[in-house]
Parts: structure tokens; sequence; C-alpha cells
């Protein structure tokens, strides 16, 4: 299954605004535990929703505004 940037943007913004700030917890967590059983695909997966939470949290990207990538 292949996904946009779109597509990532909107999970990541729905992931915060469904679990505010412990969304960014639960990443971290996946991105542990994945990667301790050896699935570095999905632990890859998770490490940018992580970092795309990250953004959102801090407000350094705005969920609602058109995507930018430079």
């Amino acid at each position: 299954m292949r996904m946009t940037t779109g597509d990532l943007y909107r999970l990541a913004n729905d992931l915060a605004a469904e679990h505010g700030p412990a969304a960014s917890d639960y990443a971290s967590r996946a991105v542990m535990t994945l990667e301790a059983e050896g699935a570095h695909d999905r632990a890859q997966f998770w490490f940018l929703m992580m970092v795309l939470l990250a953004d959102i949290n801090s407000g350094r990207i705005d969920p609602e505004a058109s995507i930018t990538v430079h």
C-alpha cells in the first residue's frame, strides 16, 4: 500500500486530534517495539508519524493548511 504525503499528513493530524500529545508517546513506543521485533519497515512508518506529530504539537506545521514540501 502506498500513501501520499497528504495521506500521511492527514493521518498524523487525525491521531493528534484524537489523542492529543499522547499520540507522540504512542508513536514512540511503536517505534521501539517494532525495532526490537525486527519490523524495520513498520518502525520507519511510526517514526515518520512521530516526527509529524511533534511538528503538529509544537505548532511548526498547521494541519489545516496546504502541504508545502521543500
